[in-house]
């Protein structure tokens, strides 16, 4: 499984999205660009020791992303979605699709022919978001249940 992750903005989410790859074997994209370096103190806080236990591929952009991941299926993730995530059956090589912390993704990405479905974590009405790592570990625990956790103890 994959996560692209389009310009993320809080280098504690992205640690912790990098050590959440790490727990479970998914692989984390991020396309840039960034508003932290990776050598950041919160990031590695967050990530601890987990870095080298992760796919993490980094991209110069949303577009090298895609050209490097040659995805079938793009499920983009935002609360604008009617599908629910609980309704796709993931496929291995399905890339989930997450925007940044401020904005979510952006409209063109949104709308981008190459995305297959738009998909939503349920909340209750009136709220704003959920936390971008917290997202990423709803959708990434799904999609792994829906395959029986291959490989955990």
């Amino acid at each position: 499984m994959r996560v692209l992750v389009d310009q993320p903005e809080i280098p504690g989410n992205t640690g912790n999205m990098i050590r959440l790859a790490a727990v479970t074997g998914f692989e984390l994209h991020i396309a840039g660009p960034t508003l932290f370096e990776f050598s950041d103190a919160k990031l590695r806080r967050a990530g601890l020791d987990y870095h080298d236990l992760a796919v993490l591929t980094m991209h110069e952009n949303l577009e090298a992303a895609y050209a490097a991941l040659a995805p079938q299926r793009i499920f983009a993730f935002t609360g604008e979605a009617s599908t629910r995530h609980t309704a796709v059956t993931y496929q291995e090589g399905d890339v989930l699709l997450f925007g940044r912390e401020s904005t979510g993704l952006d409209d063109h990405v949104k709308n981008d022919p190459r995305v297959t479905d738009k998909v939503r974590i349920p909340m209750l009405p009136g709220r704003r978001s959920l936390n971008l790592a917290n997202s990423v570990s709803i959708a990434v625990y799904e999609a792994w249940r829906q395959h029986g956790f291959p490989g955990a103890v």
